[in-house]
């Protein structure tokens, strides 16, 4: 739509039908067409009059209207297209930047599952840079903590065979020991006897801790005494026979009955010393204790149970561990009798338990262990002790 008018609005060559703003001087809408206006112009030649004129031609706004919202539509799309490939690109970027950082985590909790970073290679990143530094320093730390792991265990191993060649050595002077204070101690009188006797006490308190470490040097070295078919209750009334004179005030009754088991003698003679020894040990005078042999769905139970004051709750997860005692323990043990139950019971295949008395009060041990078919002895007579 284009048109010439003078600058008095007189129309001097029209085009179209559309009316259009007179004279203006700026773009501006009119029946629904854009108009914009060119000043300067005049009319020369073929026209009558000379005289300025200005030149305004139109648009229809349909047009202009479609072609912006093609470009809104055009805009929209890009926007939203970069920013998805933005996106993505950056998720890319960043997944790759990150692969490194996932598999160093991926290991560590490996090592941390398994608590083994023996030969553990950790994945280097291709790339020189912090990434790759951190994986060389885990590798090095790794490295540094697997040798000196493999020194703490060949220390440790070393340790246990000096216990067991030691504790082995100590036992035969110690007999002697034993055999001469006996020997003094039936020849001295008054003082002197009471004297001895309490040396002997001492040497055969001595005796049974170096048995003590022994057997469990033995058991840490992986060195199995050889196992045999033999009766636990002829073992219970050797055991309440050799604990019966330190005793005391203490009401011990044996329940014995014949019940064999396969097993290392003087490992199980050790444990049910221990269990007993442990009730003598940690009950005031006057206590009962009770020391029984049962039958249980083919296995073999020790049953040691007394009416005392029971164990502290504090210690009760952990009774079974070396050198625990409670803080109020007065009895003078090692912290290694029921420790050295655990590992004969599981040297047997067996267990042993913690276990709440029938009455309530006291404490109930209980070693469990498989039942032998070896021919049965002639049964052990019940008694006090």
């Amino acid at each position: 739509m284009l048109r010439l008018v003078t600058t008095r609005g007189q129309v001097l060559c029209p085009q179209g039908s559309s009316p259009l703003a007179a004279i203006a001087d700026h773009a501006s809408q009119s029946g629904g067409y854009r108009v914009e206006q060119r000043w300067g112009l005049r009319a020369d030649g073929g026209f009558a009059v000379s005289v300025p004129i200005v030149l305004q031609y139109g648009r229809p706004l349909s047009q202009v209207n479609h072609t912006l919202a093609k470009m809104r539509v055009l805009l929209i799309i890009g926007v939203l297209g970069g920013a998805a490939l933005a996106f993505l690109a950056g998720q890319a970027m960043a997944g790759r930047a990150m692969r490194p950082v996932t598999q160093l985590t991926d290991a560590a909790r490996e090592i941390e599952r398994t608590r083994d970073p023996g030969g553990r290679r950790l994945p280097h990143p291709e790339a020189d840079d912090e990434v790759a530094e951190l994986a060389r320093t885990l590798q090095g730390m790794l490295d540094a903590l697997e040798d000196s792991r493999e020194e703490t265990v060949a220390a440790l191993e070393r340790q246990r065979t000096f216990v067991a060649d030691a504790s082995h050595e100590l036992r035969t002077p110690l007999t002697s020991v034993l055999a001469n204070l006996e020997l003094l101690a039936a020849e001295l009188d008054d003082e002197q006897r009471d004297t001895a006797q309490q040396a002997l006490r001492s040497a055969q308190r001595m005796r049974r801790l170096v048995a003590d470490l022994l057997l469990l040097a033995r058991a840490d070295a992986g060195r199995r005494a050889p196992q045999r078919p033999l009766d636990l209750g002829g073992l219970l009334v050797e055991a309440a026979g050799e604990l019966g004179p330190v005793a005391g005030a203490h009401e011990l009754t044996v329940e014995p009955r014949t019940a064999m088991v396969s097993g290392a003698r003087d490992e199980l003679l050790r444990a049910t010393i221990n269990l007993i020894d442990n009730a003598l040990r940690h009950t005031p005078p006057g206590t009962r204790i009770t020391a029984s042999i049962e039958a249980r769905d083919g296995d073999v139970v020790l049953v040691v149970e007394d009416d005392g004051p029971g164990i502290p709750p504090e210690i009760r997860e952990r009774i079974f561990d070396r050198f625990v005692r409670s803080a109020g323990d007065a009895g003078g043990g090692s912290g290694l009798g029921l420790a050295i139950v655990r590992s004969v019971a599981e040297a047997h295949g067996g267990t042993v338990r913690l276990m709440t008395p029938v009455t309530g009060r006291g404490a109930r041990f209980e070693l469990v262990l498989p039942g032998s078919r070896a021919p049965a002895s002639v049964p052990a007579a019940a008694g006090e002790v």
